[in-house]
């Protein structure tokens, strides 16, 4: 998979931007706040339909305009792919590919990216939504229905949160209907854990070998930490996982119904990780905790790569000034020239001659791009 074309019309401050790429390794060069990340994150966003930065659309447009628009030529499976999005702040958008009105879910599985952005080194450390979201997305990106699961969920949830607090301002509770709401998170709810898990294995397993490539001694490990499971992973299997599903929602029926929501569930889960056998937020340090990021990212691509049969674009959002010269070199040297790499860096400084002979390199300023 290549992008062989991008252009952003009122995309944050890049008002008119049209940018071709030519080769597989991209480097974007500026100083801060001139629209170096506006640029992956648009790219990102033809991916996954959502912002890095915000969860709001009309944050995305520019502050003179009542649109964006993103346009986007992208080569895959020997085809080439044009793709339109435009979204306007009456909240109404359009989306094309090939000219043709397209659903969300075709328009979704056209590209594939993996974003490592210096944010993202701060993962471990991070809220429990940060790390669902990280797991949510790359899963979505090789199951395209699997947001669709997340999306009846998240209905199903919302709904029975509404009816609790309906009830308690009625002073009146429908225990079959509550049972009815237990019974359709169960089943919902348990499918997704199902999938987590198993993707949690699939990665771990690749995960661990460039973990201890980097760093030679350490052993890395992850656990799906359930919100009525804990991090017991005997549990496999969705019936078993519906059953203590019920079962947990049975038991805390009562502080449901007190705190009018939802308290067991995939919404509520985490993700742990260890090294050595000992939870790393707690233990390891600040270079051992990216290097289990650095990890995950690079065995992201690898696992995208191998479910979907195409190379995802991988995105590196200033995020090698944030990584020592052992972890810069192990990143630079993953890549290999089929996945077409897009970076972002204030300069060239941190890349050696060698790897900047085959580098396409466009410098940024003040939203506009300009090739070098």
């Amino acid at each position: 998979m290549r992008l062989k074309h991008l252009k952003l019309s009122n995309y944050r401050n890049c008002k008119n931007l049209e940018i071709n790429f030519d080769r597989t390794k991209i480097l974007i060069i500026g100083k801060n706040a001139q629209g170096k990340t506006n640029i992956l994150e648009s790219i990102y966003f033809l991916s996954s339909l959502k912002s890095l930065r915000t969860s709001t659309s009309t944050d995305l447009i520019n502050f003179d305009s009542d649109y964006f628009k993103l346009e986007a030529g992208i080569y895959k499976s020997d085809t080439d792919i044009d793709l339109y999005y435009a979204y306007n702040r009456e909240k109404k958008r359009e989306i094309k590919v090939n000219k043709v009105k397209s659903t969300i879910k075709d328009f979704k599985s056209v590209v594939k990216t993996v974003l490592f952005s210096s944010g993202d080194l701060m993962l471990l450390r991070g809220a429990p939504q940060d790390r669902r979201d990280w797991l949510d997305l790359a899963i979505s990106q090789i199951y395209p229905a699997y947001d669709e699961r997340l999306s009846k969920y998240d209905k199903i949830r919302i709904q029975k949160n509404n009816f609790l607090k309906e009830c308690a301002k009625n002073g009146t509770m429908n225990d079959a209907l509550l049972d009815v709401f237990n019974e359709q998170l169960s089943v919902t709810g348990s499918n997704i854990i199902y999938i987590r898990k198993k993707f949690l294995k699939e990665i771990e397993k690749l995960a661990k070998e460039k973990h201890r490539t980097i760093s030679e001694t350490e052993e890395l490990s992850i656990k799906y930490d359930c919100s009525f499971l804990g991090t017991n992973n005997e549990i496999e299997e969705i019936e078993q996982i519906q059953y203590a599903f019920l079962e947990a929602l049975d038991e805390r029926r009562t502080e449901e119904i007190r705190r009018v929501q939802s308290c067991v569930g995939p919404h509520r889960d985490d993700i742990i990780f260890y090294i050595n056998n000992q939870e790393a937020v707690k233990f390891a340090s600040q270079g051992q905790q990216r290097t289990v990021v650095l990890a995950l990212k690079l065995s992201e691509l690898d696992i995208i790569t191998d479910k979907t049969g195409d190379e995802p674009i991988l995105l590196l959002d200033d995020v090698l000034a944030e990584l020592d010269d052992i972890r810069q070199n192990y990143l630079l040297k993953s890549i290999n020239d089929k996945t077409q790499t897009i970076i972002t860096s204030v300069d060239t400084i941190l890349f050696e001659d060698e790897f900047l002979k085959d580098v396409e390199i466009h410098k940024i300023e003040n939203g506009h791009i300009y090739q070098n």
